[in-house]
Parts: C-alpha cells; structure tokens; sequence
C-alpha cells in the first residue's frame, strides 16, 4: 500500500508525459517519450529529490483516510479528529522543497495535504441530499475550518506575525473557498448543492480573506440565488445571510443591491415556500427588515405564516425598560403594526397560526405586566385589571374590534379541559386548593366541572398514558440503544403524562360528589385503574385518596384494597383486556378494563415456588411489590385500629410476613414498611414485633437502615406509653441503645435521621433524660458533624424550640451546661483536627441564649407567664462561679502529680475567662428568693477573695457583676453577713467546701494553714467590694486540698475526638 500511495503522490507531483518519464525514472523503470526529448527530462538529482519528498508523505494520507473514515460513521469523534488532522496538516506544512537555487521554498507538504483533503470532500459532493454520511462530512469539514481560525489566531499571537504575512490556515481556506467556488457552476444539481452548503457552513469561520476572494464569492453567491433548483436556492440564501453582516454598503457601486435587498426579494418573491422559510428563519433582524418580516404574515404557507409569530415576534420579546427596548417589544411597534399582527394572526384560517398568536399576546401581556406600575400599593389594588389595562393602551380602542378580539382570545378558555397538558392541569389543581383555602365555593362551583366530565377526563389522561407504555415498549424493541435523544424525549414524554394524571387525581379530590352516578363512575374508575399493574406506582397513592374520598368508611376502604390485592394474586380470576387502559364509555354497572402484561403473570401463579423458572419468579415478585405498594398506601390512610379491621389479618399472614423473610432488599423492604404501619394501629403487634425491628438495624444496609429506624421512631411516638413511659421497665434500655448506635454510625444520613428521631421524642416530652440532651448537644458542637448538614441544620432549630417551649426545658439545659463545659474545653485543647472546633465561649454563649426566660417569653408569643420572674439566671450564675473555684481543668493530671505546663495554664484562664464573660449576658429577675440572692452573693464574694481570675477581662467582668447584683437586689442584701448564714443546716456542706479551698497568695507568703476557718464582715457593704479587689496580683493558683475528698479516676480518652460518647 505505501508503496502504491507513493506512485499516486508522484503522478499528482509531475503532471503530464513529463511526470510519467520522471515517474518511470525515478522508481527505475523503462519508458519511452512519446514527444519530447530525453534532454527536457529533469535531472537524476531533481528527481531523487522528488523520490525523498514523495517517501516522506504517506502518512499524510493514509491518516487522512482514517479520519475521514471516522468522521462520516459519526459526529461523536469529530473533536477528536479535529486534534488529529491538524497534526497532519503542521506535519505537512514542515516538508518543503528548494527552488530557483535555495533562494526560495516551495510548499510541497502543504500542497499534497490539500489535494488529499479535496479529494476526500469531492468523494460526497454527489451525494444527494440527506445521505447522512455526506452531512457529517460536511459538518466536519466546517467544523475543522473553525478549528484552524482559531489556532491561526494563536499563531498569530505567539508569533507576532504581521497582517501581511498569511500562514498555514489562511493559505489552506483561501485555497478551500476557491475549490468550492469552481464547483458552483457545475452541472449536476447534487454537486452544486454540496458545494453551496459547504460553504454556508464555513463562512462564518473564514475570518478575514482577501478583498478579490470576497468579491468573488459573493458575486458566485448571489448568481446562485437564481439558480433553478431550490435546494441550491435555500442553502444560498443562508450563506449569504451569514455574509451580510460583513458587507458595507457605502463600498457598492451606485445602483448595486445589497445582500439584505436580495434576501428581502427571495423572502418575498421566491416560487419555493423553502427559500422564503430559510430567508425568513436566517435574515438579520432589525428594523431596517421588520416590515419585510411582517409581510410574511400573509404568506401562502401556513408554515411562514405561523413562523412569523412563533420565531421572529414572540422570540424572546425584550422585557427591559422602554427606554431600552428591542425592536419587536410591543411598545416599540406602531399601533398600526399591532393591529395588523393580531388581526393577521387572529384571523388566519389554519389553527395553529391562530395559536401561534394567541401565545404572542400572552406573551405581550406579561411583557406590559412587567414595564407597568411597581409598586406594591398598586399591584395588589388592581391586579389583574392593571394588566389587562396597559395590554389595551396596545390598541387604538376606536378602530374595528382589533382591541376586543385580542382581549377576548387571551382570556378565553372554552376549550381549556382539552387537551390536558401537564401545565394546564397543574394551574387547575393550584387555583382549587387557592380558593378552598379561600373558602370562596361560589367561584370554585363556576370553574370545576361536573364529576362525570372530570371522570371522562381522567380516563382519557389514563388511556394516553397506557398508550405511551406501549408505544415505548415497541419502540425499545427495535431501536433498542440506537437513538438516546429518542429515549429521552420519550421518557420525558411519559413523565408528562404521568404528572398530568396525578394533577387531575389531586383535583378530583375535591369535587362535589353529591351526584350519585358521577360518584360510582368516579369510584369504579379509580377502582379498575388500581387493579391494573400498568398504572405507575407514584400514582397509587393519588388514586388512594380519591377513593378514600369516595369510600364511606375505612373499612370499605380496606375492602376495597384487600380485594385488588387478591385480584393480582389470585389467578384463579379471569383474564382483563389485553389492550389495557380503560373504555371511554364507563357504565355504571360494568367497567372494562385490562393491562398488557397480565396474560404472562395469570397462567404461572398455581406453581409452587420451587418449581418456577426465574422470569416467573421475577414476575411474581413484581406482583407481591405492586401489592405491598398498595397496602402501605392503604395502611397510611387508616386511622382505626388493627382489631377493628379484621380483612387485614390475612393480608398480615399471606403478604406481609413472607415479604419481612425474605431475601430479597426490596421486598424484605416493603415487607418492613408495611409490617410497621400494622403496628402503629395495633398495640399488641408493636409489642411483640419492637424487637425484630431493633435487631434489623444493626446489620441492614443503608437504605433499608433508614426506612427500620423511621418505624421505630413511629412506634414510639404513637405508642408513647408502651416504651417511654414511666412505667415501661425498657426505657432505659431504649435510650441506651439510640445512643450507642448513634455513637457507631458513620453513615451521615443515618445520624441525621438518628437525630431528627430522637429531638422528636425530647419535644415531646417522651424522653428526658439529661444524658440524652447532653449528647445531642456535643453531636451539635463536634467538629466530626461539620459536614453533616442535614444534621446540623435540625439541631439548630431544635435547640431554640426545645429551650423556649417550657421552663423546664430550659433547667435542663442549665444542668447539663457545666459537666458539659469541663467536657468540651478537654476536646477542645486536645483536637488537632483539620476542621475547625466551635470554641468554649462560642458554647457559652449559645447556653445563656437557650437558657434566657426573656427570649423564652418573645418566642412563645404571650404563651409564656412571669417570665420575667423566672430565677434560672441566678441559678445558672451560682452553677458558673462554682465552677470557677476550680483551680484549672485538668483534673487528671492534677491528681497524678504533674505540674501544668504554660500553655496547659493559659488554656485553663481562657475557659476561665470564657466562663466569666458570661456573667455580663446573664438576665436578673425584678424579684427573685432572698436566700437564692444571698448564696449568689457569697459565691461571688468568696470567689473573688480565694480564687480571682489573673485575666484582667475576666476579673472585670466579674466585678462589674458583683456590682450589677449588690445594686439590683440592695434591699434583699441589706444586713446580711456569713455568720448568719453559717447557721444554716442546709448550707454546711457548702461552707465545708468553702474553707477547705485555699486560697491564692504571692510566692514570698506563706499559705495558710490547711482547714484554717476564714471568717468575712458582712458582704453588702462598699468596704467589703473594695476589700475583695486588693489581691489582684495572684500567683499561680495552688492545688485544691483534698482531705476526706474521694479520689476521683481519671477517664480513659478515645484516639478519635468523639464528644457524644455517654459514661
């Protein structure tokens, strides 16, 4: 073959008697001249030279012929062979040949890769129109012309060539426009209709081209606008509408037409409605051309006529401004244009044109909605009465009934019921709902129909949907993964009807089923839809609904349910019509109905499992999933209990138990599903069965996980007292085990859902359990869950609510707070993790937010009395000073002995501080407890005399409240020492842990001795503030004593930062 490339190369390099001696010569050959003489044959060395240069070009072709070969199967690789030909074409461009001495090149490489290229685009000129090979030649060889202009202009740029130096490319498109210029005067049709559209496709990518090249094709085009057939016609008028946005006017000659003149008078005059269509579809729009395009408004195609008001008026009709408004705004046209687009379009005998305007106008409606009045004031005074008003200021409403039938066909909806489209039916089931919210039944009974017309209605919405099934089945038979474009607008095609149907469903709902036979042809329709397994399974609970409706009682319901499940189960029950759907004459005694696939699911349910072959096992398995898709639509809308339902007892022991042991996910699934909706109406059953569900989540899967833990949440709220309540010996159990699993999890959406469940049983009032809040709190703060936002988004909104919902929601998060604190702000110095950590005082300032009976009393809204009284403030400032008189935070290290390293130190003050920032955030109640009141006071004295924080911000902050509180409770203060308090029983065990801390003192002091009783003048006075602040400069805290203290073991920490872990 390369050797048969190279004779081919060498005929085309020497042309003539010539080329054939210098051929013979140089591949060693005997030949003889015929008419010249041996001494005008070219040198041995010239013709090595031509044998080297022909040896070296082989590539050139046989990859070009791959590529062309790859091109024409399909469009999918072009880019790829764009890339490729490209290659050849640098590669080619390289080899050169010396002339006139080395004084000059002579572009030989470049020359064969454009013969090579033309011979392979004149291999599909012949062919004729809509050879599929020859349009994706066509399309590739536009493709690659676009391809090198832009590589041209990088080369340009990279190069900083000037304008007259031409490269690669624009030698190769100048010398591609001359080859299909030649070919627009050949004699076959097909040829010059290849040619013209070649160069349509192309022109836009030509970038500049010489003055003499663009004279010449745009005379060759506009000689072939008058060329006899119509092809050649159409695909010149779209390159010659490309070409003239390049072309000015001012350079013609006096008295020369424009290209925009000659594409008007093709659009115009031309004797193929396919010339003015491409002329219509491809002009430039402007104003210059608007009455040219409206013209075409009475153009004798209905076509043109239709694309008029579809493509060129209602294309995308400018909505800015007046000031900045594009040609076909409305506001822009004269009234006279208007008048004569709706009286064109209104009056048209085809009905799509009538339509096609009836959509023009709706569209100019919603434009002059948009530039009208925006004020909020005017909107909802006037409406929809203000649109249709500026929609008439269109019109001169004095001349004819221009304005009237424009008005009359915007708001006109004879004929709105058919045909339904998923659009239509959408706005019919919204404006329902709008005016039964509205309770306005008079405009509800003007605008629904009567409920056989909605029955009718819906059958037909059925039958088109039964229809399409079919239609899609055959169709993937035998265009089974051919056309995915196909597939996919069938697909969405399906979905569009499904979407209308259930609309309608939904809409049927709330009809008026006074009417007795509208009601039994409603209800028998419903009926015969759900026995059919064609009907999708998003629409079942749609068709539940209506027939709940319909239904006079929940066990009629279940009746009817129960005996639609045996119907696909049973084969005992004679074969339906085969066609499927249901007949548009419904009777109201017998409905005629059918599902294509039944006959195959009839003759082999009498079979035992065992003996089934695998397609009839797959069918019976999709059997038993479509009934319990049924019965969980039907258990969801029961109310009554399981005793009360005694039909459901067979369907618990044929359907629902077998699925739950199964191997299967989806039917085990379903199984589990519907076994959970059975117990949340029968009490005995949740009891017995709580378990079995218990023990599925630990080793299902995630989907299935998910759906267990939602039925036992369900469980437990619904049957409150049987698990959680105060006499359910399990509760705890329960709890323990939610923790623990919501410990193990690491799935994200299956501790989303772990969360959301348990904030539920807390809002309740199920659970409460300290632990538990705690947990969910640290879950909410850990910086593990920071990419977890399902999670945190229901945390988020939990606290607030759970805190604001009651006063003992909110000491329970006081409680919780300190133990929880001392917890975090270990984790916190501890993570090196590469998310951030929410810091101590962020938390506690979250805590005094959730905890403030202020912001408690704003949410409930008036619900919440004497807020303003309520003391969790003071007692939340008591639990925070006795936190403080720890000495630091690590407990552990303390115990064993180690001395706190500096930063362990600064740490400690940082929670410290943390801790005494709170106090300035904390709300003081106008009335509080005396002895409350008091205890607060001497914490905060003892505090600041033993143990002062060396931060100078926090000990600020707890001067300034120590102050805040002596002024706001004086007269509750007044006379009031420690040795009267002393006294009290209650109260010895804190003075005990008061005089055993010792207090801070400078290095060169010598501490007082252990257990040495320290007595305080009374605390109310301004002597006694003063006093507390004279030891301002501590030392380091000393340790706590800790005689007849229990030493306390230090925990075990895990490697990984897990806040949420209980015990």
């Amino acid at each position: 073959m390369p050797g048969l490339i190279q004779h081919w190369l060498a005929a085309r390099w020497l042309e003539g008697e010539r080329g054939r001696l210098a051929l013979a010569l140089a591949l060693g050959r005997p030949c003889r001249c015929r008419d010249e003489s041996e001494e005008s044959l070219p040198s041995v060395v010239r013709l090595q030279e031509i044998v080297d240069i022909v040896r070296s070009l082989p590539s050139v072709c046989c990859g070009s012929n791959s590529i062309f070969d790859q091109a024409q199967t399909t469009a999918a690789n072009h880019q790829k062979n764009f890339v490729a030909l490209y290659k050849l074409h640098t590669d080619a461009a390289a080899i050169t040949e010396s002339v006139q001495n080395g004084r000059s090149l002579k572009l030989t490489g470049e020359r064969v890769f454009q013969d090579i290229f033309m011979d392979m685009l004149t291999r599909v000129l012949p062919l004729k129109k809509g050879t599929t090979v020859a349009d994706r030649i066509v399309k590739f060889t536009a493709g690659y012309t676009k391809f090198i202009t832009e590589k041209n202009l990088e080369e340009r740029k990279k190069n900083e060539l000037d304008e007259d130096e031409d490269t690669t490319s624009e030698r190769f498109l100048s010398h591609l426009v001359h080859f299909l210029l030649k070919g627009c005067t050949a004699k076959d049709k097909v040829v010059r209709f290849r040619v013209i559209q070649c160069i349509a496709d192309t022109i836009s990518h030509l970038g500049e081209i010489d003055e003499d090249l663009y004279t010449e094709l745009r005379a060759t085009l506009l000689d072939r606008l008058r060329d006899k057939e119509p092809t050649v016609r159409t695909q010149t008028v779209i390159a010659l509408s490309k070409l003239s946005f390049s072309e000015d006017p001012s350079e013609l000659a006096e008295g020369e037409s424009t290209i925009l003149d000659t594409i008007i008078d093709a659009m115009a005059y031309d004797t193929s409605s396919e010339v003015r269509r491409a002329a219509l579809v491809n002009i430039p729009p402007s104003p210059q051309t608007l009455h040219a395009l409206l013209a075409r408004s009475r153009d004798v195609d209905p076509t043109i006529r239709k694309l008029v008001y579809s493509n060129v008026l209602d294309c995308n009709p400018d909505k800015s401004p007046a000031s900045n408004v594009g040609f076909t705004h409305p506001r822009a046209l004269t009234i006279a244009q208007r008048e004569m687009i709706v009286r064109n379009g209104l009056g048209d005998r085809e009905e799509s044109v009538r339509a096609a305007a009836r959509n023009l106008l709706g569209a100019w409606v919603d434009v002059v909605r948009a530039d009208g009045p925006k004020k909020e004031e005017e909107v909802k005074s006037e409406g929809i009465v203000e649109d249709m008003v500026a929609f008439l200021k269109l019109f001169d409403l004095t001349e004819d009934t221009i304005a009237e039938d424009a008005l009359s066909n915007v708001l006109d909806n004879h004929d709105y019921w058919s045909p339904i489209t998923p659009e239509r039916a959408f706005l019919a089931r919204v404006f329902v709902d709008k005016c039964i919210a509205k309770q306005d039944n008079l405009k509800l009974d003007a605008t629904l129909p009567v409920v056989t017309m909605m029955a009718f209605r819906i059958s037909d919405a059925y039958n088109a949907l039964v229809q399409q099934f079919r239609n899609d089945e055959a169709w993937l038979e035998e265009h089974a993964g051919l056309d995915e474009d196909e597939r996919v607008r069938r697909e969405e095609a399906r979905m569009d009807r499904e979407f209308a149907l259930g609309e309608l469903l939904r809409l049927a709902v709330n009809l008026d089923y006074g009417d007795e036979i509208g009601r039994r042809k409603m209800f028998q329709l419903v009926q015969n839809m759900l026995s059919q397994d064609v009907l999708p399974e998003a629409l079942l609970a749609r068709c539940l609904d209506v027939l709940r409706i319909l239904s006079p009682n929940e066990r009629d319901l279940i009746r009817v349910v129960v005996e639609v499940v045996h119907e696909l189960r049973d084969p005992s029950e004679p074969e339906p019509d085969a066609e499927g759907g249901v007949k548009g004459d419904i009777d109201d005694t017998e409905t005629e109905t059918g599902s294509p696939r039944r006959p195959a699911r009839v003759a082999q349910l009498l079979k035992p499992v065992s003996e089934m072959s695998r397609e009839e096992k797959e069918r019976a398995d999709a059997v038993d999933l479509r009934c319990l898709a049924l019965c969980i639509g039907m258990l969801e809308r029961v109310n009554g209990t399981f005793e009360e339902n005694s039909t459901l007892e067979g369907i618990l022991g044929e359907l629902i138990i077998p699925a739950v042991k199964r191997r299967e996910m989806a039917l085990r699934e379903k199984g589990l599903i519907s076994l959970g909706l059975c117990c949340l109406i029968a009490r005995r059953m949740a009891l017995s069965s709580f378990q079995l569900f218990l023990s599925q989540v630990q080793s299902a899967p995630e989907v299935l996980k998910t759906r267990v833990l939602q039925i036992i949440f369900d469980i437990l709220m619904v049957h409150e007292g049987a698990f959680l309540g105060p006499d359910s010996p399990n509760g705890d159990k329960i709890i323990d085990f939610l923790l623990q699993l919501l410990e193990a999890e690491e799935i994200e959406r299956v501790q989303a859902l772990l969360v959301v469940g348990i904030a539920k049983l807390m809002l309740s009032g199920l659970v409460t359990d300290e632990r538990v809040l705690q947990t969910l709190v640290l879950v909410f703060i850990s910086p593990e869950t920071a990419g977890n936002q399902e999670l945190r988004q229901c945390l988020s909104y939990f606290f607030p609510v759970y805190a604001y919902s009651s006063a003992a929601n909110q000491q329970r998060m006081r409680k919780i707070f300190v133990p929880m604190y001392e917890r975090l702000t270990k984790a916190y110095h501890e993570w090196d993790g590469e998310e951030d950590m929410v810091t101590p005082a962020q938390v506690a300032l979250m805590f005094v937010d959730w905890t403030d009976p202020i912001r408690a009393k704003e949410a409930a809204k008036g619900l919440r009395k004497d807020a303003d009284k309520d003391p969790i403030h003071l007692d939340f400032a008591i639990d925070i000073v006795k936190a403080l008189f720890s000495a630091d935070y690590d407990s552990e290290n303390f115990l064993a002995g180690v001395v706190a390293t500096r930063s362990q130190a600064i740490s400690a003050e940082d929670d410290k501080k943390a801790l005494c920032q709170m106090f300035s955030k904390l709300y003081l109640p106008e009335e509080a407890d005396d002895d409350k009141v008091r205890l607060l006071k001497l914490l905060l004295t003892n505090l600041r005399t033993r143990r002062p924080p060396r931060d100078t911000a926090a000990k600020n902050a707890l001067i300034k409240f120590d102050a805040a509180l002596s002024k706001k409770y004086e007269k509750q203060l007044e006379n009031f020492s420690e040795d009267e308090f002393r006294k009290l029983e209650e109260l010895r065990e804190l003075f005990d842990f008061l005089d055993d801390i010792i207090p801070d003192v400078d290095d060169d002091d010598e501490p007082p001795r252990k257990g040495r009783k320290r007595r305080s003048l009374s605390v109310t006075t301004e002597t006694t503030t003063s006093a507390a602040t004279s030891g301002d400069r501590s030392p380091p805290p000393s340790p706590r004593h800790n005689k007849g203290k229990a030493k306390c073991v230090p925990r075990r920490r895990s490697r990984h930062w897990v806040l949420y872990r209980i015990g």
